[in-house]
């Protein structure tokens, strides 16, 4: 039973580690709005492009299988 208990132990700790601290957590949310403000410049051109690539792709790869 100890060993058990030993076991789940030390295979939660690291899970504990990736959670952040209460305090740190509002400065982490501030973090990831000003990545996604400064990054939405970029993906609102890139999208399109994306959009096009990817149904070119899914077209393709539906009129090779039909055959």
């Amino acid at each position: 039973m100890l060993h058990l208990f030993f076991a789940v132990g030390f295979s939660a700790a690291p899970l504990i580690l990736l959670i952040p601290p209460v305090r740190n957590f509002s400065l982490l949310v501030a973090a990831m709005e000003d990545l996604l403000r400064e990054s939405s410049v970029h993906t609102r051109r890139i999208y399109p492009a994306v959009r096009y690539v990817w149904s070119r792709v899914l077209d393709c790869m539906l009129c090779n299988s039909a055959r």
